[in-house]
């Protein structure tokens, strides 16, 4: 084996990885309050809409939970990062490798091999983020969850609290409270316990639909950039654009992606965060879900589809996109900073299959 001098595909995925957890991780508790948000149920008057200010959110979380608040579910969320990354790649690797192979077996014997299309590459980037998300959305249930800690809980114990007839009640409250496993084990269990195993790959459904994202960012991007170099009057096939015009044109469609889409992310946020068998509770006039207990007797989880129709009845359709200015923000700022440190972190990946050539070559 000869000594890397290049990233192989492996590697960029390493690096890819590596600069997806560094970008994730300096916005991240811009990362809770976006989540937070995205689970909160409001009414719609003014006063509960300003509690859900990035602001607000942010003061809050200092002041109930000190700056530890705002790195709740951190590991798990770095793990789901990466593992996410890595999977993607893998999946990718192997349903394009399959499908080359599929082609080249109908193709005459001595033809050569023609490049797949646009389409083609954005349908097996949809397939490999379907099959990513089955092997690790149990990492990013359980790091919703630790995002929201038992943040959902405490108006209502709060209102309990405050009256006398019900002390016991809110005393019992606040010993749940301090007892509340929070770590990774404690809240798979937890889950576990309320929804089953199969709790563990909560709002799968909106995941999968959510594959389109990546594709819709392409394809943008792909349109506005051309439409730019025609403007410029580069008509050749190698015309790129500039570093910062790439970003530019990067973050815009981003940015309309998570606009078209982002109904979807809140409703699987909500779903994953046990907002939505809170709403199902209210709605139905039954008591609240109760922590470690089992939330649905008859096996049935509310769908994507239905959220949403409770939060058109509840809030309009202003109400799809609660939170979205906090998502768009980190997403921007994740997209400036991947930008900035991509050529380090391919070093970096370099630099480690380097030290790996070099392990292997000591040993006997």
């Amino acid at each position: 084996m000869s000594k890397p001098t290049q990233l192989t595909p492996f590697g960029y995925a390493l690096a890819g990885a590596l600069g997806a957890c560094f970008s994730n991780a300096v916005v991240y508790p811009l990362d809770i309050v976006k989540t937070r948000i995205q689970a909160t149920t409001v009414d719609s008057n003014a006063s509960d809409k300003e509690k859900l200010s990035i602001i607000g959110v942010l003061l809050r979380i200092l002041k109930e939970e000190g700056i530890s608040g705002y790195y709740r579910g951190f590991m798990a969320t770095m793990l789901n990062t990466f593992s996410m990354q890595y999977a993607y790649f893998f999946f990718y690797s192997f349903v394009r490798t399959s499908y080359i192979k599929r082609l080249a077996a109908k193709r005459p014997a001595g033809s050569a091999a023609v490049p797949l299309s646009t389409a083609a590459e954005l349908a097996l980037g949809a397939v490999a983020g379907a099959l990513a998300q089955i092997f690790t959305i149990p990492v990013a249930v359980i790091a919703t969850r630790q995002q929201i800690g038992r943040s959902l809980d405490r108006p209502a114990s709060k209102k309990t609290a405050a009256a006398p007839a019900d002390g016991d009640k809110a005393e019992k409250a606040a010993k749940e409270e301090d007892e509340y496993d929070d770590s990774f084990l404690g809240v798979a269990k937890e889950i576990i316990a309320e929804e089953g195993v199969t709790g563990l790959w909560l709002g799968l459904k909106p995941g999968l639909v959510l594959t389109v994202n990546p594709a819709i960012t392409y394809g943008l991007y792909e349109r506005v950039k051309s439409v730019m170099l025609l403007a410029k009057g580069e008509t050749s096939t190698n015309a790129k654009l500039s570093p910062w015009m790439a970003f530019t044109v990067g973050a815009l469609s981003k940015a309309l992606a998570t606009v078209v889409t982002y109904p979807y992310i809140m409703a699987k946020v909500r779903i994953q965060a046990r907002s939505a068998d809170i709403e199902e509770a209210q709605e139905e006039h039954i008591p609240l879900p109760q922590h470690n207990k089992p939330h649905h007797k008859t096996g049935h989880h509310v769908g994507a589809l239905t959220v949403l129709a409770r939060i058109w009845r509840r809030n309009g359709f202003v109400g799809w996109y609660q939170g979205m200015s906090a998502q768009l923000v980190k997403a921007v700022i994740t997209q400036a900073l991947l930008f900035m440190s991509k050529d380090q972190f391919e070093h970096w990946a370099l630099a480690i299959m380097v030290l790996f050539y070099r392990l292997r070559g000591a040993k006997p």
